[in-house]
């Protein structure tokens, strides 16, 4: 495109990219946190292991690791080998988030994949996963926009 259709589309489209940009605002008070990336990522290992030592044992499953990575559009994952891998930003999400999250890819130990048994797995022992999974829908985008203190 050209600099003047470039220029013609904004224009177009102006009221909607505005609209868009007031959608934006932050509402998790995100900006006021005064926390290092490090500081963040530490907590997020202590809280992660916390409840995936606590998960796998309800669910009869066990894990290799656990990793905390700065993913920029998952929040969780679970490799074939077992290792579960964990945004740290998830440290800042309610609790009960970050629990659905763990819990969510401890069940991938049992089926690795999003099939109907794996669903109903995660129901048994997340009754209102759904919750979570809208909150994180709702709020991710303003949790992956953080960026910490220095």
């Amino acid at each position: 495109m050209s600099q003047a259709e470039v220029e013609q589309v904004l224009r177009e489209r102006r009221a909607w990219i505005e609209e868009q940009r007031r959608r934006q605002v932050p509402r998790l008070g995100l900006e006021r946190l005064a926390i290092s990336e490090s500081e963040a990522r530490v907590g997020a290992r202590e809280l992660v292991s916390a409840l995936a030592d606590e998960g796998a044992d309800r669910l009869g499953v066990t894990y290799r690791r656990i990793r905390i990575g700065d993913q920029r559009t998952l929040w969780g994952s679970c490799s074939p080998g077992g290792t579960l891998s964990f945004n740290w930003r998830l440290v800042l999400a309610p609790i009960e988030v970050l629990d659905y999250v763990v819990v969510h890819e401890l069940c991938h130990l049992r089926f690795l994949d999003h099939s109907g048994r794996f669903w109903a797995l995660v129901e048994r022992h997340r009754p209102h996963w759904r919750e979570q999974r809208d909150w994180l829908r709702e709020h991710g985008p303003e949790l992956l926009a953080f960026r910490p203190s220095e």
